[in-house]
């Protein structure tokens, strides 16, 4: 069995982030999102903020196995209401961070690259002084709420809507600690 890993993304990776990221929505959400939506996640313009994100030194973290790259997370502080990102950290008991994106390519699934994703962003986000983590999903995605319900994370209520092109994306705001382990 190859090795899994999770590290820090460099400006090398960003390829490989956008590719993932267009492949798995392609995948997942072709039935939520119209087709110019996805197609934008390949665009130049999402490389150039790919590529922004990875070297603001934010926290932006890849997945491996072996000499693959199977999926990536971005995490940030986030407001104190856990309502959007903030540029500037927050740090205190009331400190949020989110997940704004965590995907792993469905051939890859299954195999604990997700669980050691959010558990990487966890630890990156605990150590700017955030304690509890929040996610928005896809309100149909049931496999994003399983995914997020075993590391203890429960939908709170919250709904927000998107506007995707020629229709709207529904989302669930998703919460939980950030005193995440991972499990062998």
């Amino acid at each position: 069995m190859a090795i899994a890993a999770v590290r820090a993304a460099a400006a090398p990776d960003v390829d490989e982030i956008v590719r993932i990221q267009a492949d798995t929505w392609t995948a997942a959400y072709a039935e939520l999102v119209p087709p110019s939506a996805i197609e934008q996640l390949g665009s130049a313009t999402a490389r150039q903020a790919w590529t922004a994100a990875v070297e603001a030194g934010g926290h932006v973290l890849i997945a491996t196995e072996g000499d693959f790259t199977v999926g990536f997370v971005a995490a940030a502080i986030a407001s104190p209401d856990g309502s959007t990102p903030s540029a500037e950290p927050t740090p205190g008991p009331e400190s949020w961070g989110e997940i704004g994106a965590l995907l792993v390519e469905p051939r890859w699934g299954r195999r604990g690259h997700g669980g050691r994703l959010l558990a990487g962003a966890a630890e990156a986000l605990r150590s700017t002084g955030a304690l509890y983590g929040l996610a928005w999903i896809p309100e149909s995605d049931e496999a994003s709420r399983r995914f997020y319900a075993r590391a203890g994370w429960e939908p709170d209520g919250t709904v927000r809507a998107l506007d995707a092109g020629d229709r709207r994306l529904r989302e669930v705001r998703v919460t939980g600690s950030l005193d995440l382990t991972l499990q062998d």
